[in-house]
This record gives C-alpha cells, structure tokens and sequence, in this order.
C-alpha cells in the first residue's frame, strides 16, 4: 500500500537513524515521551528447523493432508498423450473448503478434468505455468489470474491469486479469490475518504511505521517523506497540546491502554488542523507492547462548523433577548397605555364596555386601541385603531395617534379634522415601516342623542336595534398615512334608547380561510342573538372569538343607550 516503509533500515541502538531530527533532540531525546527508542521492543530470537517430508506419500496420503488444510487447495496429477507430454490433468484430491467459480466444493471437485471443465484455461499464462512447474519443479505464482464461466446462461468473471507447486510427479494447487477481498479493500478506501480517516500501524519489534494513504492527506505530508515518527511529532502538534498528547501517548505504549485523543496540528503550509487518534497496543507474552495501530481522524471541518453553529447560537440567543427586552417594554408601555383589558364605564348617558385582547399576553404585542372619555362639554368620545404591525415600533405609533386625538378632541376640534392631521403625522413620520393605521372616532352629544362618527379605512359600526343588526354605511375617509391629501367625511345618526353600537378592530371577524364579508355576517347574527343578557360583551366575545384560531389582536368597544 502507499506510504508502507515495510523493510527501512533499521537503526542501531542509541542512533537517530528512523527520523530523530538534531533539532528535536531536546524535545524527543531518549528521556522523552516522544522517543521511540523507549517504547521499541527488544527482537527476540527466533528458533528455525527444516523438516523434510516423507516420499512416496500416495494420493489417499495427499488427501490426508488436504482435509487438514483451510482454504481452496487441490492435487492434480498429469494426464499425458501418446508423446508423452501432459495434455491435461485430472483433479486427485482437495481440501474441504475448496471452492471453485462454478459452486462446486471439496470431495465434487475430485476426479474432474481441468480442462474439460475450464476449456479456456488452455494457452493461458495459468497453463503453461502449470506445464513448467511441472517439467522444472519449480514453485509457480504468477499474477492475478481472470477466468469467466458460463452458468445457467449467466457469465461470470472472477480473479485468482494461484499458486502452483510439484508434489509426488502432479501439482499442489491453491488459490485466493480477489473479487472479494478487493471489494472489501474498496470500501475501505471509501470509508477512510467519507470520514476523513486513516489507518497507521507501528511495528515495534522492526521498528516499521505504517500509514494509509489517507493519513497522508490528514497530515499534509509528501509520501515520499514516509510517516511522521515519534520523534518527528512534537514538530507538527500546537505547543499548548502536547503536554496533554505526551500524556496519551506515555498511556499507550508505556502502560500498554488504548487512547482516544484529540490535538492539533500545522501543516507544512502553516493550517491548523484538529486531529483525532484512536489507538490501541497488542502486548506479547510478558505484557509488553509489540504493536500498535489505531487511526487517524481529521476533525477540522467538523470543529469549524461546531463553532460556526455556537456563534450563530450566541447570534440568535442575543437577538432573542433582545426580542425579549423589547416585547416585555413594549407590553408594560401597552398596560401604561391601556392599563384595563376590560372594563364598563359610564360616560354621557351611555354604558360604554370596553374589551382588550392581545394576541399573546407579553409577546408579539400589536397597535390595537382605544380611548372612551368624556370631553369638557359633557359628550362622549369613542375611538377604536389600529396600527399595522406589531412591537414597540407599532406601540409607540399607537401612543402617538392616541394622546394627539385626544388632545384635539378636548380642544374641540372637528373629527374629520382630526384625522386628517393625524394622518400628515403618521405621512412625516421619521420611521415609515408602522405609518399606517385604521382608525374610526364618534361624538355623542347627550343632549339630542346624536352620534358623529368618521373613520379612516377602518370596518363600519354594528348597531343593533330592535333584534336587528345592521353595519351603518360608512363616510369616505381613507387609512392613515397612506396619501398625502387625503379626503376625511363624517356621518351622523341618531341614538334610541334600548339601542346597542359595537366599534371592533378587524381580529375580531378574521378567521384563517374566512373571507372578511362572511366574517362581517357572522358577527351580525352573533349580536343580534345575544339579546339583552347582563354581559352582552362577554358572550359575543364567547361566541366569536377561538383562541387557538385567531392571528390577529381584539378590541372592542360595546356601547348601549
């Protein structure tokens, strides 16, 4: 595999030969966690002996030996021709496990020709391997041997790795299929590059350090470099982590414990990468370290995006508090504004209930309002709005178009003259994202029973007279804030006692998929059922209004006479 230093050339006892740089020496000296030299076991000496075999050993003698070997292994004896020279061989015993491409097994393989059953072996680089391992004794193993068969009407190709070996004047034959082993290797790969990994083994009776093309890549390093030593390391990890990566690595191979550790790294072209090592150590039979192996895993990108991910959290976790500093002073400046949710009053000869419904009590707080106050001259106004939008910009709007109607209602000035100078406020507003809202105002003078009412795109008032509801026509006058010369009228009706009148913002007919004039119809048969029960309000409210339903804010001022 790329990046194996499988036979380096190993350095004598106390030399820097595996790549103890002179200027780490005083960070990795033999003294150091980082020194290979501490952790590289001793060779142990090994013991060899040549056996010889007994000659003459008789196919039933070689099928012994087979049933004791794993794997595909077979023992074909030549069948020669009228020249004397072998045309084919014949299968005379195999190995329990033996598996050829069509399927068939051990003991079904014996007695089958290799030719009349692989015909297009013959000429192959297999075949005269076979002839001359045969005629010249000599072991063959060529290269990777592909073969296709027909079964059922179905090719299928396989590669083997075969070896060919004389025996007793026939051939020992065993062989490997690739297919699978190298699918497995595929996905290996695969695996190493979707995770951003790399395997490394360290051998530490060669003293041979290992590494997988991946970690090459994890590193930044030129393969033609070989893998970083123990030495080499301290050279690559950021200062402020080796302590803790000398620590790990004083874990695994002086105590022989498996580490999961993360640290990090410059690459030679000077990016900090964060890297993970899982590793474990295989001791012998005294308990010492002989090998280690493990993986390399580059983290970086997933660090990037958990930081990425914590800053935007921090982003949205400020944005929300300051969201939620926002609606909490916007809802206190709405109770400042409009302290009683509900309530019933008594001004100029009317009984005036007034009822107040954010959508969420503290949050998502909208411009809907409403003033019922008696003037200096004994008569009553009435005024409900409606401010688009919804927070503190809508609530300061709100408290803008409130205070300055009554202002100049206590003033005495005319309605459609009010409307029309709050209207140039709003047009001349510093901030136009909440200019506009809806607004309808009424006097009534007690003395002749008459109501003078104006409105500004707002939805018309709902009397309700003799069991009939009826919405009243409504005087020209467009919403607030919309054009610059607006046309403001005013209408006028006369009130009888036992009359009922209902000023409402528009959440109290919107409905999700309800269209605004079957809303309107609905909430006129609601009041003309109520009837004369002693809260008229609460039950038109009742009736009406489904809190899990309703997008919008509700106020509404019920006045009888």
């Amino acid at each position: 595999m790329t990046g194996t230093r499988d036979e380096p050339d190993v350095p004598e006892p106390g030399t820097s030969g595996f790549g103890g740089a002179t200027a780490l020496s005083r960070t990795a000296g033999e003294g150091s966690v980082f020194s290979s030299s501490r952790y590289v076991a001793r060779r142990q000496p090994t013991a060899t002996a040549a056996g010889t075999r007994a000659p003459g050993l008789a196919e039933s003698a070689i099928q012994e030996v087979l049933d004791g070997l794993p794997g595909s292994a077979i023992f074909l004896v030549p069948l020669y021709g009228a020249d004397g020279e072998a045309e084919d061989f014949r299968v005379a015993a195999a190995s329990p496990d033996a598996l050829d491409i069509g399927g068939r097994r051990g003991k079904e393989l014996v007695g089958l020709s290799v030719l009349e059953t692989y015909p297009s072996v013959l000429g192959t680089d297999l075949w005269r391997g076979y002839l001359e391992a045969l005629t010249d004794g000599v072991r063959y193993e060529g290269e990777p041997f592909a073969y296709e068969e027909v079964l059922a009407g179905i090719p299928r190709l396989s590669r083997f790795a075969v070896r060919a070996a004389p025996c007793q004047g026939g051939l020992i034959v065993s062989w490997v299929r690739l297919d699978s082993g190298e699918r497995e290797q595929r996905r290996l790969e695969v695996m190493q590059r979707l995770g951003n990994m790399g395997w490394a083994n360290w051998d530490l009776v060669r003293n041979v350090i290992t590494w997988s093309e991946q970690v090459y890549d994890i590193f930044a390093r030129d393969p033609s470099l070989g893998p970083v030593t123990l030495e080499e390391l301290p050279g690559h990890v950021l200062a402020d982590d080796l302590p803790a990566l000398g620590d790990e690595v004083r874990r695994l191979l002086g105590d022989g414990r498996s580490i999961d550790h993360t640290f990090r790294i410059t690459t030679p072209r000077g990016e900090v990468r964060h890297l993970r090592i899982v590793a474990e150590a295989e001791a012998d039979a005294h308990g010492s370290p002989v090998e280690v192996h493990g993986f390399f895993q580059d983290l970086t990108a997933v660090k990037r995006t958990k930081e990425q991910l914590l800053e935007r959290e921090r982003a949205a976790l400020a944005q929300q508090e300051t969201l939620t500093a926002e609606r909490v002073l916007a809802a206190r400046l709405q109770h400042a504004l409009l302290p009683l949710p509900q309530q019933s009053l008594r001004l100029a000869g009317l009984t005036v209930d007034v009822a107040y419904r954010p959508l969420q009590q503290g949050l998502n707080v909208g411009g809907d309002w409403y003033s019922a106050i008696e003037l200096p001259d004994g008569s009553a106004l009435l005024v409900v709005g409606d401010v688009a939008g919804h927070g503190l910009d809508a609530v300061a709007t709100m408290a803008q178009l409130r205070f300055t109607a009554k202002g100049m209602a206590i003033t005495g000035t005319p309605l459609a003259t009010i409307l029309a100078r709050l209207n140039t406020l709003l047009w001349h507003s510093a901030d136009r994202a909440y200019s506009t809202a809806t607004m309808i105002m009424g006097r009534y003078e007690p003395s002749s029973g008459i109501l003078t009412w104006v409105q500004a795109g707002h939805l018309p008032p709902l009397l309700l007279r003799d069991g009939e509801a009826r919405y009243l026509p409504s005087p020209r006058g467009v919403l607030l804030g919309a054009t610059t010369a607006p046309r403001y009228d005013s209408s006028a009706i006369r009130l009888l006692p036992g009359d009922h009148l209902l000023f409402f913002t528009d959440g109290l007919v919107e409905a999700p998929g309800v269209l605004l004039d079957d809303g309107l119809a609905h909430l006129a048969r609601t009041v003309a059922g109520t009837g004369d029960g002693p809260r008229p309000l609460d039950d038109i409210l009742d009736a009406l209004v489904d809190p899990a339903a309703r997008r919008d804010d509700i106020c509404v001022l019920h006045v009888s006479v």
